[in-house]
């Protein structure tokens, strides 16, 4: 069974077990213009070790989670990450459920980690990026994510897919390429 790598969690800060309902994790509306946000493939590696992008992406999340600013998560990400992890087709073998929320948990306490939901003037957006980019299918998913981003101030999604490309509005970053 492979090991979900609990080191890049040390800066992480404590917080009420949300199996009892105090959950005490960052939602807020807007984050500092130009912010950073990250998406599922840079997560779904970082914790991963046996997956060739481990170390790029450890990299990475280290980075945003020992920087000054504060830094998003799509909570889309959070429940894709969740599928691809514990998907018995995509990784052989599978990260167990409690090992893959407990790692999505550590992540969400990260310094400076801001859980992102749809804004309230998401539809607007979604339907913006949607309609200027023609995306249909499974790129809404992407569109998606990308409204959720540009709703809360993210200007930079941290990503190896390159549907985001799709949406000009939002710039995208490698990470796993790029040695941030």
């Amino acid at each position: 069974m492979p090991v979900l790598d609990g080191t890049i969690v040390a800066r992480a800060r404590r917080r009420a077990d949300p199996a009892e309902g105090e959950v005490d994790v960052a939602v807020v509306a807007d984050l500092a213009a130009d912010a950073i946000s990250l998406a599922t493939n840079v997560l779904a590696y970082a914790p991963r070790t046996d997956r060739p992008h481990h170390g790029p992406a450890r990299a990475a999340l280290t980075a945003l989670a020992t920087g000054s600013a504060p830094w998003g998560l799509p909570y889309p990400c959070v429940h894709e990450f969740l599928s691809i992890v514990t998907h018995p087709g995509i990784y052989d073998p599978p990260s167990e459920l409690a090992l893959a929320l407990q790692a999505v948990r550590r992540v969400a306490e990260l310094p400076g980690c801001v859980l992102l939901h749809e804004s309230t003037d998401h539809l607007s957006i979604l339907a913006g990026l949607l309609e200027r980019s023609g995306a249909v299918g499974p790129k809404v998913h992407d569109a998606r994510v990308a409204a959720i981003c540009l709703g809360h101030g993210v200007r930079e999604l941290w990503s190896a897919d390159r549907d985001f490309s799709y949406f000009p509005a939002l710039r995208t970053r490698n990470p796993l390429v790029e040695g941030r």
